[in-house]
């Protein structure tokens, strides 16, 4: 009975400090809130670059969450990537702003059916994508941020976003990796030029494997030269683990630079 009751207080001892770290981990993601020019309130996690210089110019990173992380708490956006942002390491080598908005439950990034095989692009962007193309320029006029160096990043419904935006601003991002999403292909040449790494499980069933093997041989058909396309042949939609452990993924992204005379709105 003591070895029991033991074994007990050591497991939990130890289920609380892997809660105690993962809080603190969160911790150095400072809650925001950011109020659009439509009254839109957009919640948002922002990470400061580590050893911050205020005489020094550093990259943004913005994130774009999946549709399960969508909710009003500014926590859940965190799920998939604290431990990605927010680790010493990726601190340590890449110091840069990461940028993580949360959509309200009842909106997506991207305001279309996530199991079309097709979409055209909204004439418009959906309410919370514009809050948080608003927000990324207004963090730019405020902060020091190099702006021939700002990057965006998506899962799921964050890939639709993702691709959403450049499609929309692509002058504005030095690269981009849209994660298992879909893109309006008739925009494929407005992207041919923007530096992409992008991915899809084989056996996707939320999003068809299609959205993405299709945008992707749109661009090239446009003499798009600076897209890559990884597809996992035994993986479904959860895959987003898989691609930030992609070796060599971030310093390719943190590699990126684009020509700032070019207006980045």
């Amino acid at each position: 009975m003591k070895k029991i009751f033991t074994l007990f207080l050591t497991f939990c001892v130890v289920t609380f400090a892997i809660g105690q770290s993962n809080n603190l981990l969160r911790d150095v993601f400072e809650k925001k809130i950011y109020i659009d020019s439509l009254g839109t309130v957009l919640n948002y996690r922002f990470l400061t670059p580590k050893n911050y210089n205020d005489t020094t110019f550093y990259p943004l990173v913005l994130f774009l969450h999946g549709a399960g992380e969508r909710g009003h708490d500014n926590e859940s956006q965190l799920n998939y990537v604290d431990k990605v942002f927010g680790s010493e390491v990726f601190r340590e080598k890449f110091p840069c702003y990461v940028v993580l908005p949360q959509c309200d439950s009842a909106f997506r990034w991207c305001e279309t059916n996530w199991s079309l095989l097709r979409h055209n692009i909204p004439k418009n962007p959906s309410v919370y994508l514009s809050a948080t193309n608003q927000l990324v320029d207004s963090l730019i006029d405020c902060l020091n941020v190099d702006i021939s160096r700002l990057y965006i990043t998506g899962m799921s419904m964050g890939g639709f976003g993702t691709w959403d935006l450049i499609s929309r601003y692509p002058q504005k991002f030095a690269a981009a990796i849209p994660i298992c999403g879909g893109a309006d292909e008739n925009m494929a040449c407005r992207l041919k030029d923007i530096p992409i790494r992008t991915y899809h499980g084989a056996i996707d069933k939320l999003v068809k494997v299609s959205r993405t093997r299709n945008i992707v041989t749109a661009i090239r058909n446009c003499g798009g030269k600076k897209i890559y396309y990884k597809e996992y042949p035994k993986s479904g939609h959860l895959i987003w683990n898989k691609v930030y452990a992609e070796p060599g993924l971030f310093e390719w992204l943190f590699s990126q630079k684009k020509d700032i005379n070019l207006d980045y709105k």
